[in-house]
């Protein structure tokens, strides 16, 4: 009944579409050579310099937009390889867990692109052309982000849990901070540490963080120091953390960001991670709002569409329970008996739903009645529905936002941890031969 949490809708949807590239840009892509050679094994797969060409001047597009300094060649080629390592790593590992997109998600995903950038698909299209990028291409790029996506919140799902206790834990922490709940916009350099490091490898990532702070005192421009240094994935975006509560930073980050004003540059933080650098690009404060709704107390009957019952079948079946219960049997007693819900046991029992709990076939419905009213049969993807209201309230749910939004808090903390360590375990299970320096 519930819906999905499309995690993976609200990344899609942050894509940037590539600007064209200038003269003076396409002077740091390497230039077109006669045979499109291989500059990268990664396992069975290979990178040729014709993708890897594609990515750079993607890179470069993206760098554009966001103002940042474009690094030198060697170093954004460098940079950009590495990127594209780890995304066919992750797309191997998706085909070998069958993680896929079918073709209506993709085509829902795409018109949502669209309609977020104000343009009908046919618009969509003729901007994509414009802009000299392939339709085609654009749309597997998209059925490529999409897996990612799936593929991180699939261990991310695995591995993070969130108990009551820490949620307590992190509101008591956050009343008692003076911080609060600021929003913090930042760029970071992260020197990776992995797990099974030696005492030596570790100094030698040290020494490395130590250079690029050293850089930066001189005054290179924080960008391109993320270019060069940077071992974390946003590091060809320049290293971005777009607006963030403080409270998901963890309390060592935040005890050291909450000094700085815009533009500090803290020095080296160490964390089980890595070594850390952090820039201070903005700051907010953010209310926390009364949230005043009105929630339904309803309950309802499911017959089930699939391979034992026809959409007729499912049809005759939920006219029949209409009948019975207009005919005054117990609501309750025939959900018992013939709902296929897990709802079935507590007599069709919801409880109190609020707004975007259910899917909006049946939520229309289900505000169209009134309380005691049983609604005529309802079609959703789910099958076949009855639902009766039982009451209606207005509700303050203040402080379950607050839970809510603090429970997220402390998943988006662990899972950046998670799905760092995650894909430095892929890539150190990955066979990659780099073949830049055999081109001819």
């Amino acid at each position: 009944m519930h819906q999905r949490n499309d995690f993976w809708i609200f990344l899609i949807l942050t894509i940037l579409i590539p600007a064209q590239i200038t003269a003076q840009e396409l002077a740091f892509v390497p230039e077109a050579k006669p045979i499109n050679h291989i500059v990268a094994v990664v396992n069975e797969d290979v990178i040729t310099r014709h993708e890897l060409d594609e990515a750079i001047k993607t890179a470069i597009s993206r760098m554009q937009q966001q103002g940042m300094q474009i690094p030198d060649r060697h170093t954004l080629e460098e940079q950009v390889l590495e990127s594209v390592i780890t995304k066919h790593i992750q797309i191997q590992h998706a085909q070998e867990v069958g993680l896929s997109v079918a073709e209506t998600e993709l085509d829902e995903t795409i018109n949502r692109i669209a309609a977020d950038n104000q343009l009908t698909l046919p618009e969509f299209h003729a901007v994509l052309e414009n802009d000299g990028i392939s339709y085609n291409k654009f749309r597997e790029e998209i059925r490529e982000e999409m897996i990612i996506a799936r593929l991180k919140e699939r261990e991310v799902k695995h591995q993070v849990n969130v108990t009551e206790g820490e949620v307590d834990n992190f509101l008591q922490t956050q009343e008692a901070s003076a911080v609060g709940d600021d929003e913090y916009r930042l760029a970071h350099i992260l020197i990776l540490v992995p797990e099974n490091m030696t005492s030596d490898q570790i100094q030698q990532r040290a020494e490395r963080a130590e250079m690029a702070l050293t850089k930066l005192k001189e005054g290179v421009e924080f960008s391109q120091i993320v270019s060069e240094f940077s071992d974390a994935a946003d590091a060809k975006n320049g290293g971005i953390i777009e607006w963030r509560p403080i409270s998901q930073m963890g309390p060592a980050f935040a005890q050291i960001l909450e000094k700085l004003q815009p533009g500090d540059i803290t020095s080296i933080v160490q964390s089980p991670n890595g070594f850390h650098i952090f820039k201070l690009l903005g700051r907010r404060t953010q209310e926390t709002p009364t949230v005043i709704i009105d929630q339904t107390h309803a309950r309802h009957i499911l017959i089930k569409i699939n391979e034992l019952t026809s959409e007729d079948d499912g049809k005759l079946k939920i006219l029949a329970l209409k009948e019975r219960l207009d005919r005054g049997e117990s609501f309750e007693e025939v959900a018992r008996l013939y709902s296929e819900d897990a709802s079935a046991s507590s007599g069709g029992d919801l409880g109190w739903l609020s707004p975007g709990d259910t899917v909006p076939d049946f939520e229309r419905v289900m505000n169209a009645l009134l309380p005691g009213e049983i609604s005529d049969p309802v079609r959703s993807q789910f099958g076949w529905h009855l639902i009766q209201v039982v009451e209606r309230r207005t509700q303050d749910i203040s402080l379950d936002r607050r839970r809510q939004s603090a429970r997220q808090a402390i998943r988006t903390r662990k899972a950046d941890v998670v799905i760092q360590d995650w894909l430095q375990q892929l890539r150190d299970q990955a066979y990659i031969e780099y073949r830049l320096d055999q081109e001819l």
